[in-house]
């Protein structure tokens, strides 16, 4: 179905709009997907905020024009489906993923920080771990040091105090043992 000049318009703007709003995009080729797989890829791109659309290359050309994504046009060749995300890696990641389970989606290419990237660049960008898998390491790194001076000084606390809680312990037995016979 064609779209008329108003409807053009009305895409090119709503996917300036996500481009503006993107750091990340991610091309593939999805020619022999069916349907049930490709609803499973919007789903999957839905859920980690990926902005998932098939688009005319031509109005994905004018969308682009005159942003970072520009760099891209080259790889804009054949039936694609765009990627486009605010979180660095998540466009890249989700059309890597589901890529590695589906031979009929081929990664074609994308751009990032103004930069045009191949197939290889666009699945090297999706083995990075997520923004909270990052944060997770750093503060599992921020916490190590503090963690192994507490195991240290703890463990020094018990081998000096182990003797002097073993020896009131055994005051107490020496005190009931005198009172019970005292008590018969």
């Amino acid at each position: 179905m064609s779209l008329n000049r108003n409807e053009k318009a009305a895409v090119v703007t709503d996917v300036a709009a996500q481009v503006a709003r993107s750091q990340t995009l991610a091309l593939a080729e999805y020619r022999g997907l069916t349907v049930e797989h490709m609803n499973k890829l919007r789903v999957d791109a839905r859920a980690k905020g990926v902005y998932l659309h098939v688009l005319k290359n031509s109005l994905a050309r004018r969308a682009v024009a005159g942003t970072p994504f520009e760099c891209a046009t080259e790889a804009m060749a054949g039936p694609l489906i765009y990627g486009f995300s605010q979180d660095a890696v998540a466009a890249a990641k989700v059309i890597a993923d589901f890529a590695k389970g589906n031979d009929k989606l081929i990664v074609k290419g994308g751009a990032y920080a103004g930069k045009a990237l191949d197939a290889n660049g666009v699945k090297a960008l999706a083995a990075i771990p997520s923004k909270e898998v990052l944060l997770a390491q750093l503060l599992g790194l921020m916490q190590s040091p503090i963690s192994r001076i507490a195991r240290v000084l703890a463990a020094i606390a018990e081998k000096k105090g182990g003797g002097a809680e073993e020896a009131p312990a055994a005051a107490e037995a020496a005190t009931a043992a005198d009172a019970a016979p005292a008590a018969a």
